[in-house]
């Protein structure tokens, strides 16, 4: 705004006084009230407001509203100083032999006062009467938090001095596992920008479990630690439109600002604290700014023209950066000194004084202040942004450098510093071995210690293994669907809405199901599930809907079961992996279905399944329209070829390929009495096809071995149809398939009868993953017995009294089945593979399948090639069958680039 534009500068004046003084005689509250009023009416009138998303560069509380902490400050500084010790000993003791072991030391000195707060005075464990508060610790402050743990004698010098050295069993991880410190550990976060995401679906999960009466989450709080520069991640912000929307205020952020990222300021150019909190505002969130330490303030106060301020916003985050690394007589030549009015302004200050102007992140008061105003404020998710020093202590070997992040070890002169700087009590010839601190029990520190703790009912983090069981129904509940279909038709995905129709009616488990879906419920035929269990919503359903006149409406509720994400795979993701976990952090047993389209499961979301292995979530992703060629009029970007493979890398990922829907309801039937009544930290990932045919029964499938068809199904292969007695002259071949394919697979088995006198057993193979992990678990007992009697693997158990070369087929990439080749072979057989490797494409799926080579002409030619390699049969019958099925012999492979 241009001052010469001003047309009445009197009025401006008057106004303005006027403004001044209800701030001075009725503080700052009353006075945004005010100036909120004029805007909204002016607004109301038709006037254009300017609006602006940023609040001046200062501090949001006022000293006067900060409420008071009722903490020893002196005590809690002594723990805080030794706790900070112990953290940079842990990674200076991990190093001192090789930097080969890493670690940070920056990032948790930084933001030591943060955590060191909320411990003292803010984070409930769970009891009887309180949840228990969920933390969201930055994963690169995870030595801080081991720190703080030894203090408390939760954790011992030994693990410590094991760090990550955790292949012995005693170590500590190098940041938040679960799966590898499962009694410690809550959430993995290392990842960054996975733990804004997850904390603000948390968040929301604790109110869909109280919406829905399964638990009082009304007293408990998700905090979310970050870093500045992690909010450069996409899923850092990605959510927290639909925190404000949903009006979590259950969810405090604090995003740690020391300026740094990994190499550098996070916006040198310009000031990452403004900018995070206009876009924070804009979706809807309180936001508090903890920018200046309590020593300004007095320097604040007498700035009476608002120069300070002024100084305070023209500069830049790389020149704040700049500051801290050097001195205060530097502080004062290169900040105060641009103006005469603020060198004098801090003329009766020295050197040292200038030093020790803290900044706000630092300052345990003001940290308080803002942490008491944000648990108390309601109907908004609330930001906290603490400004801090990156290796804040650490002097010439981090502090405020670009260095700071990479920082592994310290001079001895900084080491020396930092010693002085907290009052360690570590004396000179000591200081090299970098001791840790244990306090005496009877101290009066460690006597505040635990009283702080136990009045806010115990240790954080810990972690619950388990919660109350569920019975599961059981395999006979389901027997509709156990039968054959006869001349009707349905596909695998129906199926699995028949049987989560049947356990959502369940009395005992049916209000621990989650739907859970992505904007496509229609496409999976779950649309009926609108209106029987509601879609949850925290405000309820505030209109009348389009279809409210049909028997299926949409139905939005408070007490909703559906959670509906939005074309949104990331938040579905999340959402599953709260409920995956509800028994943990809640004690309340969950088990959620997440369908989405196959292709944009893994693919789309592979670091959040890898945290998924990691927190130990249980529950079920469906991939839907599966498979390579099921998908027929989607084309590149939608046909999944390598789901099964990525899940495979996932080491608690159990992932099936069912054809028929009596598999389907085996599998998920075993995968809740494993997940919700065994309680096993694992989950299920099955593939689902749209592609409707007849199914056959359960008891349709021939026992091989004296083992059940649900063993073999569960175990990833078993024998769909035996094909009789080989005829005379003839030959024998082992076929085997899964998903759609396996039709192919069965019909190239009567080609073969038909046109080769060749006879085929038919094996239905549910899980090549599964397959694998018996082989390789198989494989290694034999490696480490040698002297007793080798052991079979499944698949070779399967294969023993089955002649003839094996051929597999799937609607996946030749490695998907490919992993059992060993196996196979140990068996004394040829094995050949078909798959569908290349990019999807748009067609019919009898032209896809012949496309990708994995029609039944191509699994008969191929069962066919394997007969004449092992000289069973003359090449020239195979040439014969590739003319009489059509095949061209000359065109490029689907693979082909």
């Amino acid at each position: 705004m241009d001052v010469n534009d001003d047309l009445d500068p009197l009025e401006t004046s008057e106004w303005l006084d006027a403004l001044r003084a209800v701030q001075q005689h009725r503080g700052t509250e009353r006075t945004n009230y005010l100036v909120n009023s004029l805007v909204d009416a002016a607004r109301r009138d038709g006037a254009y407001v300017p609006h602006s998303l940023t609040t001046a560069y200062k501090n949001t509380l006022s000293p006067e509203q900060e409420q008071k902490s009722p903490g020893d400050r002196a005590i809690e500084h002594r723990l805080r100083s030794i706790i900070r010790w112990n953290a940079l000993a842990i990674i200076l003791r991990a190093n001192q032999h090789s930097s080969e072991l890493g670690g940070h030391i920056a990032s948790f000195q930084s933001a030591a006062t943060l955590y060191d707060i909320g411990f003292n005075h803010f984070w409930h464990a769970p009891t009887d009467a309180h949840g228990g508060d969920l933390i969201y610790i930055q994963g690169h402050s995870a030595p801080g938090i081991y720190a703080r743990a030894f203090v408390e004698g939760r954790l011992t010098e030994e693990q410590l001095l094991g760090y990550r050295q955790e292949t012995g069993g005693k170590g500590l991880s190098s940041y938040p596992h679960p799966w590898l410190m499962p009694d410690f550990w809550q959430f993995p976060t290392v990842s960054m920008g996975l733990g804004p995401l997850m904390a603000i679906y948390q968040a929301r999960f604790l109110k869909y479990l109280a919406g829905r009466g399964l638990a009082d989450t009304a007293p408990r709080k998700v905090w979310a630690f970050m870093g500045d520069g992690e909010m450069d991640e996409p899923e850092s912000l990605g959510a927290i439109s639909l925190a404000g929307r949903e009006r979590l205020d259950n969810l405090i952020f604090v995003i740690n600002c020391n300026l740094q990222r990994l190499d550098g300021p996070v916006r040198g150019n310009g000031k990452i604290v403004q900018e995070l909190e206009s876009v924070f505002r804009g979706a809807g969130w309180n936001v508090i700014k903890v920018l200046w330490g309590s020593g300004w303030d007095k320097l604040l106060a007498r700035d009476k023209s608002g120069l300070l301020l002024r100084r305070m916003e023209e500069c830049v985050d790389g020149e704040y950066q700049d500051f801290k690394s050097k001195s205060g007589a530097y502080v004062r030549e290169h900040f105060f000194g641009k103006y005469e009015e603020l060198k004098a302004l801090v003329a009766d200050m020295s050197d040292e004084d200038i030093w020790g102007l803290t900044r706000g992140g630092h300052d345990p008061d003001k940290v308080f202040a803002a942490y008491a105003a944000a648990a108390k404020h309601t109907g908004q998710p609330t930001l906290i942004l603490p400004k801090t020093v990156k290796g804040y202590g650490m002097g010439e070997s981090g502090e405020g450098q670009m260095i700071a992040h990479q920082a592994k070890k310290m001079t001895q002169d900084a080491l020396r510093g930092f010693r002085d700087r907290f009052q360690i009590p570590v004396a000179d010839e000591d200081l090299a071995k970098v001791p840790f601190i244990k306090l005496a029990d009877d101290s009066p520190e460690m006597k505040y210690l635990h009283a702080r703790r136990a009045d806010l009912g115990g240790y954080l983090p810990q972690r619950r293994r388990r919660s109350a069981s569920l019975q599961v129904p059981p395999l006979d509940t389901f027997r509709r669907l156990l039968e054959p279909t006869g001349t009707r038709e349905i596909s695998t995905t129906m199926a699995f809405v028949q049987m989560l129709g049947t356990l959502v009616r369940d009395k005992t488990i049916g209000k621990h199901v989650v739907p859970i879906v992505p904007d496509e419920s229609r496409t999976f035929g779950m649309e009926g599930m609108f209106r029987q269990l509601g879609i949850y919503s925290s405000v309820g359903q505030l209109y009348r809907p389009q279809d409210a006149d049909q028997l299926m409406y949409y139905r939005e509720s408070k007490d909703g079961q559906v959670l509906q994400e939005g074309i949104n795979e990331g938040g579905a993701m999340s959402s599953w992996i709260v409920a995956a976990t509800s028994y943990s952090t809640s004690n309340v047993p969950m088990i959620p279905f997440y369908i989405y389209y196959s292709m944009f499961g893994l693919q789309r979301v592979g670091d959040l399944a890898w945290l998924a292995g990691d927190i130990r979530a249980r529950g079920f992703l469906l991939g839907g329209t599966a498979g390579r060629t099921t998908l027929n009029g989607e084309g590149l970007q939608h046909e999944d070829g390598h789901s099964h493979i990525i899940a495979g890398t996932i080491p608690n990922c159990v992932s099936y390929d069912p054809t028929f829907a009596y598999e389907v309801v085996t599998i998920v039937r075993e995968g809740m009495r494993r997940m919700v009544e065994q309680q096993e930290d694992v989950f299920y990932y099955i593939t689902l096809m749209n592609e409707n045919y007849p199914h056959p029964g359960l008891a349709d499938a021939p026992a091989v071995a004296e083992t059940s068809v649900e063993e073999g199904i569960l175990k990833g292969l078993y024998l769909l149809k035996a094909g009789g007695d080989t005829a005379k002259n003839g030959h024998r071949v082992q076929l085997t398939g899964s998903g759609t394919i396996l039709r192919e697979v069965i019909a190239a088995a009567e080609l073969l009868k038909e046109d080769f006198n060749v006879t085929a057993d038919i094996w239905s193979a549910t899980s090549f993953n599964e397959l694998r992990r018996d082989g390789m678990a198989t494989q290694r007992w034999n490696l480490l017995h040698p002297t007793d009697s080798p052991r079979q693997s499944w698949l070779e158990r399967c294969l023993d009294g089955h002649e003839g070369p094996v051929v597999a087929s799937t609607d996946y990439m030749r490695a998907y089945a490919d992993q059992v080749r060993e196996q196979v072979q140990n068996s004394g057989r040829r094995f050949l593979v078909l798959g569908t490797d290349g990019f999807g494409r748009s067609d019919y799926r009898a032209k896809l399948r012949r496309f990708f080579e994995v029609d039944r002409y191509y699994v008969a030619v191929a069962a066919l090639k394997s007969l004449a390699d092992d000289g069973a049969i003359a090449p020239a019958i195979v040439a014969e069958a590739i003319a009489k099925y059509g095949l061209d012999t000359e065109r490029a492979a689907p693979w082909t680039v």
